[in-house]
């Protein structure tokens, strides 16, 4: 230390030139370049210490890369400034400085370490299998947590950083001096924020819905994509996004498709006539389940479910995997089924049917304008 201040010594005789802060100043950044060069290089020697075979190590040093970085800087800081000639305003402005930052580091560790627990706990689950409700479940609560978690970090780091500024100090303290209508007014701005936070926890331990899910949310189908802190990315069957709060989980009904189970029951109906072959068609329905992929073999059934003046109503019922399967199970059935019918038993199309006949005032006048002439044409037989 002591020739750390001899060097110093000699380079501020030689620079007596330059003004005290000017110098000071620069030994600083100088310091911190130095901690930045160092940092490059140990990273460097450390990926190839601990090479390619290893994934956790390369994860690791990425995702601790800034804020190490910040550290070495710190360090570098806390180490040049006592030594650096600057007058007292300076040097209150520049720790205090250095103390904000110090909050800052730790947030930033906080939340690189809830990120890195994270990712490492969802490593052993896989979201691109068949059966993956389990995996989706811990996925779901890990995410949500981990975004509550970040939330409450920064809230913290942000509220202790502020806290070091008197003038916010004595804000707060006032504050809690008058916490009636000023508390108040706070509670109720924050009151969507709360509520939101306060729903991603109650779906975090009750679940009422997971990662890709297959939901009806305002007539709209599709999967959730993503559980942020405050809201819900629900990606649509035609690739939009709907953006939903998290509070519309908790408070309004939804329809979620995968609760339990992927498995669904697909209906498809039918219009046909009232002579048509309601077993041949059943038969034909059983015949284009099994020869489908789609379908899981679990339900294929056809039933005439109400009747209609013109028609006789079918409804048919099979299952499938997942969602996504079960609507092109239902659309290739549809289509199976109406070519069926129109190739094999045209007569069940829906049909019209009619009696067709003069009108009651139109006959009887056609009848007796010819009965006075098949009278006239009869008397003279009578002579």
């Amino acid at each position: 230390m002591q020739d750390v201040r001899d060097i110093l010594t000699r380079l501020e005789h030689t620079f007596r030139w330059v003004p005290d802060w000017v110098f000071g100043l620069a030994l600083i950044t100088a310091a911190v370049a130095v901690a930045l060069v160092v940092h490059s290089i140990a990273q460097r020697i450390v990926h190839r210490m601990v090479g390619p075979k290893n994934s956790v190590a390369p994860m690791l040093l990425d995702r601790t890369s800034g804020p190490t970085r910040l550290a070495l800087c710190l360090a570098a800081v806390a180490l040049v400034l006592p030594l650096a000639p600057l007058d007292d305003l300076l040097r209150q402005a520049l720790g205090h400085f250095f103390g904000v930052s110090v909050i800052a580091l730790v947030g930033w560790i906080s939340i690189r370490a809830v990120d890195m627990a994270s990712v490492r706990y969802l490593d052993k689950f896989r979201l691109d299998v068949a059966e993956n409700f389990l995996a989706r479940k811990h996925v779901t609560q890990v995410r949500v947590f981990k975004r509550v978690t970040d939330t409450l970090i920064i809230i913290i780091a942000v509220s202790t950083a502020l806290m070091t500024f008197d003038s916010v100090r004595q804000y707060g303290v006032s504050l809690f001096a008058s916490a009636g209508a000023a508390g108040l007014i706070v509670g109720l701005a924050a009151r969507p924020l709360l509520s939101n936070l306060i729903a991603g926890l109650q779906i975090a331990i009750t679940q009422p819905i997971r990662i890709e899910d297959a939901v009806i949310i305002e007539n709209e189908w599709g999967w959730v994509e993503d559980i942020a802190s405050t809201y819900v990315v629900i990606r649509l069957w035609d690739w939009r996004r709907m953006v939903v709060p998290l509070s519309y989980f908790i408070e309004r009904p939804f329809q979620n498709w995968t609760r339990d189970a992927q498995s669904l029951i697909g209906a498809i109906a039918l219009h046909v006539d009232y002579s048509a072959d309601v077993p041949a068609i059943r038969k034909k329905l059983e015949q284009v389940a099994k020869d489908s992929r789609l379908w899981d073999g679990a339900v294929v059934n056809l039933q005439v479910i109400d009747t209609h003046p013109r028609t006789i109503e079918l409804r048919a019922l099979v299952s499938a995997r997942n969602a996504p399967q079960s609507w092109d199970l239902r659309c290739e059935i549809r289509e199976k089924l109406l070519a069926f019918i129109r190739d094999e038993m045209p007569q069940a199309l829906p049909r019209d049917r009619a009696i067709l006949a003069p009108a009651v005032d139109d006959f009887g006048r056609a009848f007796l304008r010819g009965a006075p002439a098949r009278g006239r044409a009869a008397a003279p037989s009578r002579n």
